[in-house]
């Protein structure tokens, strides 16, 4: 059984065990640890702690020259030995190479998002919504000016 089927059939027997819903992951995570349905593998802790070593590291932002909040910390993907590993890096001392692979990545991920955003709102106005439709626009760049707009606007006193 993968570890996907796992926590699905963990959260099946928390609804048939009567467990509200809908819940928090921290209600069903609790519950599961409590019924002893759940016990993490020592590789399992450093791949856990490893993902909070990562959130801090997204987490980290500085004010640039011009004023702008930028993260500073990027993951990039690089392939080594036929091994695909995400090394992270400092934007301030990181090479050209690393920061345009995590720059195309991230791009990669926003397209992403944006089907399966596309592919979520089709399926609902087409199989499930009973009121008008809802529509997505795509294009960004008024969103982006306007985000561009606020964050040069001097701060109300």
């Amino acid at each position: 059984m993968s570890y996907k089927e796992q926590i699905l059939r963990i959260e099946k027997r928390y609804k048939e065990a009567g467990g509200k819903w809908p819940a928090s992951s921290i209600e069903v995570a609790t519950w599961a640890v409590g019924k002893k349905l759940y016990e993490m593998h020592p590789s399992a802790v450093i791949r856990q702690f490893a993902e909070q070593i990562a959130q801090v590291w997204r987490d980290e932002y500085m004010t640039d020259p011009q004023k702008r909040r930028v993260r500073v910390k990027h993951a990039a993907r690089y392939s080594e030995h036929g091994e695909t590993k995400w090394l992270w890096d400092d934007m301030r001392s990181a090479t050209h190479h690393h920061m345009e692979l995590s720059f195309q990545h991230k791009r990669e991920q926003i397209v992403m998002d944006c089907h399966q955003l596309k592919l979520d709102v089709d399926s609902y106005n087409e199989n499930f919504n009973k009121g008008r439709t809802i529509q997505m626009v795509f294009d960004f760049q008024l969103d982006l000016e306007e985000l561009s707009l606020e964050a040069n606007r001097p701060a109300a006193a």
